[in-house]
């Protein structure tokens, strides 16, 4: 099924301001509505990059990372010694 890339991008659209909304509304720093909306922007996001991709050949500049918090420590555990030194100019 083919998505309008003009009606994906109204629900971007949509999806960034109800995000912008849950955000400056939100009653603490784990509040699941801001998840939900970010949760739902990502989704509109992803719909909207492969409807422009299937019926223009074109994308967006951007990238969504994906949400694993096993990446983080991993990436965390990987640095040595080398990594963190400092060069002296």
């Amino acid at each position: 099924m083919t998505v309008d890339p003009r009606a994906a991008l109204d629900r971007l659209v949509a999806a960034l301001e109800a995000h912008y909304a849950a955000v400056l509304s939100k009653k603490d720093d784990d509040d699941p509505a801001v998840d939900d909306a970010y949760d739902v922007l990502a989704d509109a996001f992803e719909v909207y990059d492969d409807a422009l991709g299937t019926v223009h050949g074109e994308a967006t500049p951007f990238y969504l990372g994906e949400d694993d918090d096993e990446d983080e420590d991993e990436d965390e555990d990987d640095l040595d010694e080398d990594d963190l030194e400092v060069e002296d100019a």
